[in-house]
């Protein structure tokens, strides 16, 4: 008998031919758009001048006595990164119920508030600090409400999908005894979506870490302060320093973050 496995249908080949056609002319539109023009005369001395900062930090940054220096930065971050988290933790959950399919009658009020959590999560972290140093001025507290305002989008969308995955037997087992509905979520609801609340949070405060490093390049506090005015002035030590200052600092967030989301779940 003939093998008929060996063969593909005509309309399979022709599609995937087009798929790998588009994909390559996409990839020449994207390069098309680049602007090469050439490699500086300075390149090679920059990169020597950055590579050697890397190799020999500034070590007498780490602490200062009397000014700032990398371990104040790197504490305003962690500051920064954990409450913004924490404000964005508490804040959301109204929104994670309110766009919960199972928590309301209508998708029309669902569906309200999936659109409003997308519309919050359009903007990243970057562009609600400059908007906020706009309103409250530069600083720690700016970086704080750009963090706080931008997870909440991202933190209630998680949170809702956690609400709609539950059992529901709890619920309609309070609901045949006669509970109401503030019964209902105290004694059926909330403890089974605690746990994967606290553990999105945990992985969402990594994440923080992260962009509060960045949120000083703006003026919204941090570490990020400091090394943008060390790239300014091309001080390459004190750039090295402070990166590895940042590294660390992430490392050790993401591995006692990790303990206690395994602990957690």
């Amino acid at each position: 008998m003939r093998n008929t496995r060996a063969y593909k249908p005509m309309s399979s080949r022709i599609r995937f031919w087009l798929i790998i056609i588009v994909i390559l002319v996409v990839y020449y539109w994207a390069f098309q758009g680049m602007h090469f023009e050439g490699v500086q005369s300075t390149t090679k001395t920059v990169m020597l001048s950055i590579i050697k900062g890397f190799v020999h930090p500034d070590w007498s940054y780490v602490y200062i006595p009397d000014g700032e220096d990398l371990l104040r930065g790197l504490l305003d971050t962690l500051i920064i990164s954990i409450l913004g988290t924490f404000v964005s933790a508490i804040l959301c959950i109204p929104f994670a119920f309110w766009a919960s399919t199972n928590m309301s009658r209508r998708l029309t009020v669902s569906g309200s508030g999936k659109i409003l959590l997308s519309v919050i999560r359009v903007f990243p972290e970057i562009i609600v600090a400059i908007l906020f140093i706009k309103a409250v001025g530069p600083g720690a507290f700016a970086g704080v409400l750009a963090l706080g305002i931008h997870s909440i989008g991202m933190l209630a969308k998680l949170y809702s999908e956690t609400i709609e995955s539950i059992d529901r037997g709890p619920q309609e087992a309070l609901l045949a005894c006669g509970a109401n509905r503030l019964q209902v979520l105290r004694y059926a609801v909330i403890p089974q979506v605690i746990p994967q609340f606290l553990s999105y949070s945990l992985y969402r405060f990594e994440i923080n870490i992260r962009s509060a490093t960045t949120l000083g390049l703006v003026g919204a506090g941090g570490i990020g302060t400091p090394l943008i005015f060390a790239l300014q002035v091309r001080n390459w030590n004190r750039v090295g320093v402070i990166l590895l200052g940042v590294v660390i600092l992430i490392t050790l967030t993401d591995i006692i973050s990790g303990k206690l989301r395994k602990r957690i779940i």
